[in-house]
């Protein structure tokens, strides 16, 4: 980032500048009436040492770890070439990330913007220009009058008319250039281009923070699609298994063993499992559009196999420190650059109370008539400085610096949410990867107890001592408890694509340098001909 060491000169070190000099001293006796302290707000927060839920979860919370793959690395992570397939189309061709990409173009073009004031303005100030003054509106004698007009030294031509009015005819032509420069004696300038830089490392680490959210989504996404298509799996088999329960009562129905009662049960049982299929194909293909959307594409030309969940393999992602995870986060970054670009619209702020002094000058050739424009006598020059100094602009200045530093106290506080944010979501991340663990496991115990339980209400079923009620019972139970299992485990794979999220998703110190370069070398890189 970019080096706040000047910080400290401009906020302290003016005001000796400002009692050595007679001028600078009226100056500051006429600011006496303003307001110009300022105390920043603390933003000192109370890092912890370590993860409490990861200590709970008997992992090493103490020690460090290395930084997480990024994007398409980390997809790979489960195993699954679609995915990470998808993933890599996803940071391509992404369309949030592509807008991201385009602020950042935004932000670099604003930096130069707002850094021109550091260099002198230099114009071509061309003329060529012909008036007619006409003999009406001069004080000058009619015909037959002894009064001769004044000569002119500007290639005048008089003219008189039939009437005796004189009309006359001005030539002016100019070849020159014009330059002026704003010494910035406060800082003002250089403040307001340290600010706009800033926010172009901002936007670096925006982009960053929206690749990062697109891969989680894509994987989600991916995840989501493998869950319904396991949902359906299991509820076509559920309906299989309604079917041949159902078939088996018809034929006690058939023998005389079996009641009207037995049969509408039965049937009901496997019409619910029948009107549980549409909601999860629906739910399969919409999801399947989405995905579609995040890679950037139409969702007919995409196609997305898909497969099982429970063919993935689960990634393993240490937390490491808090310390650690703070630095890999690029939106805590991205709140961090734009309060420090804060910090300097404060001091530009600050330093518009104080006088502007700005040197101009003009040189070319300058000649009544065009044939005598090239001559050595045609050359002028002139040069001049302007000091302005505000003395009272209806508190408009103090309204501008105040209006500065409430903006800073907002983005302080919101740099200190961002950091709690952080470790929150952290925190929550290791919550769910450890207790959606226990809940997966409990969950495929309850679903192989009640497919035990079912294959034992079919055996008696086929003796013919199992209650109706008992053997329905039986079966929404076990539909049931598959059907969760597939819900958990989908949660419990989303809780690691938090955690990857929660941790920076392979952000890193470097991966911050790196974007700091790219900024700074966007802003010293060739600008053509003109400054």
């Amino acid at each position: 980032m970019l080096s706040f060491s000047r910080e400290s000169r401009v906020l302290h070190g003016f005001r000796p500048a400002i009692c050595g000099a007679p001028l600078l001293a009226v100056t500051a006796a006429l600011l006496s009436g303003c307001d110009l302290a300022w105390e920043k707000p603390d933003l000192a927060i109370p890092r912890p040492a370590t993860f409490r839920e990861a200590a709970l979860s008997g992992a090493k919370s103490d020690a460090s770890a290395r930084p997480l793959p990024r994007g398409p690395d980390f997809a790979a992570k489960f195993g699954s070439k679609e995915l990470t397939r998808l993933v890599e189309q996803a940071v391509g061709d992404n369309l949030d990330i592509a807008a991201a990409v385009a602020r950042i173009t935004q932000a670099d073009a604003q930096a130069r913007v707002n850094s021109a004031a550091l260099w002198p303005n230099i114009a071509m100030q061309d003329i060529a220009r012909t008036s007619r003054v006409p003999g009406t509106t001069t004080n000058v004698a009619s015909a037959g009058s002894n009064i001769t007009p004044a000569s002119t030294s500007t290639g005048a031509s008089p003219q008189t008319t039939a009437s005796g009015f004189k009309a006359r005819e001005f030539g002016f032509f100019q070849l020159g250039l014009t330059a002026s420069y704003e010494i910035d004696f406060w800082g003002k300038n250089e403040d307001a281009s340290y600010a706009a830089r800033l926010l172009a490392n901002a936007s670096r680490f925006n982009r960053d923070t929206v690749e990062i959210s697109t891969v989680a989504s894509v994987i989600n996404a991916y995840l989501q699609v493998l869950t319904a298509q396991d949902r359906l799996r299991i509820a076509r088999r559920n309906l299989a298994i309604a079917e041949r329960v159902n078939l088996a009562i018809q034929a006690r129905f058939e023998v005389g063993v079996g009641s009207i009662l037995d049969t509408a049960q039965q049937e009901s049982v496997v019409a619910q499992q029948a009107a549980i299929i549409p909601p999860l194909e629906q739910t399969l293909r919409q999801t399947r559009n989405q995905l579609a959307v995040l890679i950037g594409q139409a969702p007919e030309s995409v196609d997305v196999s898909g497969g099982s969940l429970t063919r993935l393999t689960f990634p393993q992602i240490p937390p490491g420190l808090p310390s650690e995870m703070l630095l890999r986060r690029p939106d805590v970054a991205e709140a961090e650059a734009r309060l420090a670009s804060q910090e300097f619209s404060v001091l530009q702020a600050r330093a518009a109370f104080f006088p502007s002094i700005t040197l101009t000058g003009q040189y070319g050739l300058q000649s009544a008539l065009l044939h005598n424009l090239l001559r050595p006598e045609a050359i002028a020059w002139q040069a001049a400085s302007n000091l302005a100094q505000p003395i009272f602009d209806g508190f408009n200045l103090q309204g501008q610096y105040e209006l500065q530093k409430g903006r800073y106290a907002e983005l302080g506080a919101l740099y200190r949410k961002q950091i709690l944010t952080a470790l929150s979501d952290t925190e929550n991340a290791l919550i769910a990867v450890r207790e959606q663990a226990a809940a997966l496991k409990a969950q495929a115990a309850a679903a192989a107890a009640a497919q035990r339980a079912l294959t034992a209400a079919e055996m008696r079923l086929q003796e013919g001592t199992i209650d109706i009620i008992a053997l329905s019972t039986t079966q929404t139970t076990l539909f049931q408890a598959q059907d969760q299992l597939a819900v958990v485990r989908l949660s419990y794979f989303q809780a690691a694509t938090s955690l990857y999220q929660a941790l920076g998703g392979g952000w890193s110190p470097t991966t911050r340098d790196s974007e700091i370069a790219q900024a700074n070398a966007a802003y010293e890189a060739d600008k053509g001909i003109f400054p």
